[in-house]
């Protein structure tokens, strides 16, 4: 059974705030960056609880960006769908992942934040960085997500982080993960 633990620190002060989170599956790293990297993977895990991912492309090359779609209910209990952008700034397979993070329209273009009615606050670009270590079959996944506002939005944020790594805790478990041939 795949179990995962959850270390979860603010980072240090900086001109831009950047939520950090590090978690530790009982996967082999291969399988983690999978579920990063391959869409029908990410469809599974990608978002909070109570979310679906019914779109996901990834071009999976610097430069080379990703589209993905978030379905769940809104503040008003809607169901709306959320859409995300960005592209791949820096591959290292099996080791690291940086891209852009953007809120996008269904075609893929930007939009701010306040097209899904949240604060003026949030960068149109935000840098996400995620980093993948393994010891014995066990994988250290640590985000780091760069340009969140302070305060509400910054821990919606980490909560939205954490149940999309606690469905992907669950994906591993299932085995539904499984290493290229």
């Amino acid at each position: 059974m795949a179990r995962s633990s959850t270390i979860d620190r603010p980072a240090a002060k900086s001109e831009q705030r950047e939520l950090v989170i590090t978690r530790i599956f009982d996967a082999p790293r291969e399988q983690v960056w999978k579920a990063w990297t391959e869409p029908e993977v990410s469809k599974r895990w990608w978002g909070p609880k109570d979310f679906t991912t019914p779109v996901s492309t990834i071009d999976l090359r610097i430069g080379g960006k990703y589209l993905y779609c978030m379905r769940g209910a809104g503040p008003d209990g809607v169901v709306k769908d959320y859409w995300g952008t960005g592209v791949y700034k820096e591959i290292v397979p099996l080791k690291r992942l940086v891209y852009t993070d953007s809120f996008a329209d269904e075609k893929g273009n930007v939009v701010p934040a306040t097209h899904y009615g949240m604060g003026k606050d949030f960068p149109l670009e935000m840098l996400v960085t995620v980093t993948f270590e393994e010891l014995d079959g066990i994988t250290t996944m640590t985000l780091r997500h760069a340009g969140i506002p302070e305060g509400e939005m910054a821990d919606l944020t980490r909560a939205g982080w954490n149940e999309s790594f606690d469905k992907l805790r669950q994906e591993l478990a299932k085995g539904s993960v499984q290493r290229a041939a």
